[in-house]
């Protein structure tokens, strides 16, 4: 997800859509009556002396929401609602139209007012963008690049400088300075950055570095995140690994992860019965209130499912949160963490004391 524009003095937030993630992520910011404008396609008729006919037209125009739904098979997101701005002479203001979004798209969001975990939830998206450092090689160059939302920012490349296969014992020595000097950019880059490190190349030369790497560099080693084949190393390897979706897998992981992790620190909490935690919108609603919660998570599905009534409860009760300084964490329903926050109403909070019956 990259931000183009934002003005929340004024409620707008142009976007950028960079993957299917950021579809997913849209599809849960996104509400009924917000407003939506985008370039899209409209069929308009032409009237012509004795006869009619239509023919679709590219154009910019705005939407009140009434209807969102995510198709995965096809990677599209179908925002519907009642057209406010368009060109005049096409005649459409006041009827409907669906805005059919997709990766690269670019669309403009107008809310009356955006809640804090909004924000955070679309800064949270573009931040781990940021953090993944693909290094990719072959025996005869290494590249070294920062993945980042405005594209690849080439960090390195390095020459092996490898003797021939039969120069045994010169080839071994020069392979060894060859991943020195490719271990000591990556530290560089690593500890400028904070990213997670992707592994990639052809054959059994990644392995090599990933081998090297565990036997000398063990803080470093705890940042590899993956190893993938792909067809060539060097630059040509970087851009292969983000078009074949590398890149995009392990964003998906880190993120799964960190979801895990806080819905994991509910359960232990539920079983220990340490009194710290609630769940339900009712239970959540009181210690929010009275400022008990420091965490809040809520499962994307309930906060999409609920209707409109419900839906506004529950925002009061997460903004609630946000006004006396606790977090609030929309947790993926497509994962093993959301299947369990939905075991409990598909809300609990963490308590910021234990409370006694």
């Amino acid at each position: 997800m990259k931000i183009i524009q934002k003005d929340l003095k004024h409620g707008i937030i142009k976007l950028s859509v960079t993957n299917l993630d950021d579809l997913w992520a849209l599809y849960n910011l996104i509400q009924i009556k917000d407003k939506i404008y985008a370039k899209t396609t409209r069929e308009v008729k032409i009237e012509k002396t004795g006869r009619s006919s239509s023919r679709r037209i590219s154009v910019f125009l705005g939407i009140v929401v009434e209807k969102i739904f995510f198709d995965k098979e096809v990677s599209r997101l179908r925002v519907h609602g009642k057209v406010i701005d368009t060109p005049e002479d096409l005649n459409i203001q006041g009827k409907y139209h669906t805005l059919n979004l997709i990766v690269k798209s670019s669309l403009t969001i107008v809310k009356e007012n955006w809640l804090k975990h909004q924000i955070e939830y679309l800064n949270d998206l573009i931040d781990t963008e940021n953090p993944i450092i693909i290094v990719a090689l072959d025996y005869d160059s290494c590249c070294i690049a920062l993945s980042r939302i405005y594209g690849m920012d080439i960090k390195a490349e390095i020459p092996s400088k490898l003797p021939g296969k039969l120069e045994i014992e010169k080839r071994e020595l020069a392979l060894n300075i060859y991943f020195k000097n490719i271990g000591k950019i990556i530290e560089k880059t690593q500890s400028e950055s904070k990213g997670k490190i992707v592994i990639v190349g052809p054959g059994f030369v990644k392995d090599s570095l990933f081998n090297y790497i565990r036997n000398n560099l063990k803080d470093l080693f705890k940042e590899i995140e993956t190893v993938k084949s792909v067809s060539n190393g060097g630059i040509s390897g970087v851009y292969e690994a983000v078009r074949v979706g590398i890149v995009d897998e392990v964003l998906k992981k880190i993120r799964i992860v960190r979801e895990s992790a806080i819905v994991d620190e509910v359960f232990r909490r539920l079983g220990n019965s340490t009194n710290d935690l609630s769940y339900g919108l009712d239970q959540v609603a009181e210690d929010a209130m009275i400022g008990a919660v420091d965490t809040i998570m809520v499962c994307d599905e309930t906060l999409r499912q609920q209707d409109p009534d419900d839906r506004l409860n529950l925002e009061k009760v997460m903004k609630d949160v946000e006004d006396k300084g606790g977090k609030v964490i929309i947790i993926s329903g497509e994962h093993e963490a959301g299947f369990k926050l939905k075991s409990l109403g598909g809300m609990a909070a963490l308590l910021r004391y234990s409370k006694r019956y």
